[in-house]
């Protein structure tokens, strides 16, 4: 058997909506699977990063297909897997989602497609642990998920064509690990309120497509604040984000990746965003992206 998948990378939180809110990018990593006889599990990966990635069995996108298997009580044929990989690693764009994804994906059509998507984010999000990119990267569009006793409730939309998004990554790594371990124990009450509130916001602002209101709730103060210190000049590159005619700019789930949203003019608000790390000797990478409304393709 052979065939491909098509992966999207994502962005998450949105601003207010921590482990909550994401969007599916039109970025994408691209795995083709060989299976045969034999044993073995082997994989041949190209792009930027890609020395960084096991080559055998202790993949991400292996593991996660042994998990699945092994929740069917199923043993995977040998596979030869060739990961083309355009999604940045540990930039905040979901490339780790790309590979549970991806590793569960190809399982369950290789022993014979036994599982619904449903079935899928919830084991793809038991793996990642939260389903703020696996969401997107197996649905597409903007979806809200939330997960109680093991299964994700997951609501899908698409935005309005209006919405323009601009993400801009910077040449460092940001560990996602070390991005929540700069996160406090505990929030206020009011803190929390007003992130509740403007996560409702901003998803019926996407939902309605009501730019003006999505523009007035992009602010957070769960993880941002706590994550700023980490992201050398957050500060000034989101205010020239802004000043540029952005709608709002957020960190791109734990970063170090910053993600705009705009109606207009997003080349020029990345480029704005860009410069200030430019002068400061951080060489970055513009992306201007539409929304994948695709979600994880088998082709």
């Amino acid at each position: 058997m052979k065939f491909q998948i098509r992966l999207p990378g994502s962005t998450a939180n949105l601003g207010p909506g921590y482990d909550v809110l994401g969007l599916a990018l039109g970025i994408h990593n691209h795995v083709t699977i060989r299976s045969g006889e034999g044993d073995g599990l082997r994989i041949h990966t190209t792009g930027p990063g890609c020395e960084e990635l096991p080559t055998d069995g202790s993949n991400l996108f292996f593991t996660s297909a042994l998990a699945l298997a092994e929740r069917l009580g199923a043993s995977l044929p040998a596979i030869d897997a060739e990961t083309q990989v355009n999604v940045p690693l540990a930039r905040g764009l979901g490339s780790s989602s790309t590979a549970i994804v991806g590793g569960v994906v190809a399982a369950n059509h290789l022993l014979g497609d036994q599982l619904s998507r449903s079935e899928l984010l919830d084991i793809a999000t038991e793996i990642e642990g939260h389903p703020d990119n696996v969401s997107p990267c197996l649905y597409g569009g903007f979806t809200v998920s939330t997960v109680s006793n093991g299964h994700v409730t997951c609501v899908r939309a698409e935005p309005t064509d209006k919405l323009k998004t601009v993400v801009v990554v910077p040449d460092f790594q940001l560990k996602t690990e070390e991005a929540r371990s700069a996160l406090p124990k505990q929030v206020t009450h009011a803190d929390a309120t007003f992130n509740v509130g403007r996560a409702c916001v901003v998803t019926a602002a996407m939902l309605q497509g009501d730019l003006e209101a999505l523009a007035s709730a992009m602010e957070d103060r769960l993880h941002e604040p706590h994550r700023a210190h980490l992201i050398p000049h957050y500060d000034r590159v989101t205010w020239a984000g802004k000043e540029a005619g952005a709608l709002g700019v957020a960190l791109s789930g734990a970063g170090p990746t910053l993600f705009a949203f705009a109606c207009e003019g997003e080349r020029a608000i990345g480029e704005a965003m860009a410069h200030v790390w430019r002068n400061e000797g951080i060489e970055s990478t513009v992306y201007t992206l539409p929304v994948d409304t695709d979600g994880t393709v088998i082709l």
